[in-house]
């Protein structure tokens, strides 16, 4: 299986057959995140990680393209409803639901639904830092946002106890704050850290 990291939280898996399965393509990940995609995969409603018009063109290019996300939003993107605790096959590949709420950032807010996904190992959380009884093998860790601090993120990675981590949900760091954050995750998360660049891939 390849991962391929696309801009901010977006990500495409590969397997070798030319099965292609991408999570949340947002507004900061270009239109190449979507290029010959077999399913998509939504954790929630907020436009870093759902482009609408994105999601229409790539569906005009292929009628087949298949997307999962959470009841509350599937009815509007025309997706197919998928709940936490289920397990469904999107591209080939496995895929377990995990999660529920998007993390807070103050006073409730946003209060949205935000699910997570593990890809056959591949656990993309989405907005939230809920921690998956299951084994993960590979974690895409959240770098950024006005729902986390540093050391929220740390502790996510020493909960969850992946194998490995990638940073993603990093469009709004600097490039001193991803030296920083890099620096810390490596140092104190206790896992294989390492950063993916912009459209480079990783075997899996």
């Amino acid at each position: 299986m390849r991962l391929t990291k696309h801009g901010h939280a977006c990500v495409r898996l590969e397997s070798g057959d030319d099965r292609v399965l991408v999570i949340d393509p947002g507004t900061l990940s270009g239109p190449e995140s979507m290029a010959g995609a077999t399913a998509v995969l939504i954790t929630h409603e907020h436009d870093d990680h759902i482009d609408v018009d994105k999601l229409r063109a790539a569906r005009d290019s292929n009628p087949a393209l298949a997307v999962y996300t959470h009841p509350a939003l599937a009815e509007a993107l025309g997706a197919d409803p998928v709940s936490v605790g289920e397990t469904f096959t999107a591209a080939g590949f496995t895929v377990r639901v995990v999660g529920g709420e998007h993390a807070e950032i103050v006073d409730g807010l946003p209060g949205c639904p935000n699910v997570g996904f593990i890809v056959d190992g591949v656990y993309h959380p989405g907005d939230s830092l809920f921690a998956p009884a299951e084994a993960v093998d590979t974690l895409l860790v959240p770098a950024s946002g006005p729902w986390l601090k540093l050391g929220e993120a740390i502790e996510f990675v020493r909960a969850v106890r992946p194998g490995r981590a990638f940073p993603i949900h990093d469009a709004h760091l600097s490039e001193v704050g991803v030296e920083s954050f890099d620096w810390w995750l490596g140092a104190k998360g206790n896992t294989d850290y390492a950063r993916i660049p912009l459209g480079e891939s990783v075997g899996l």
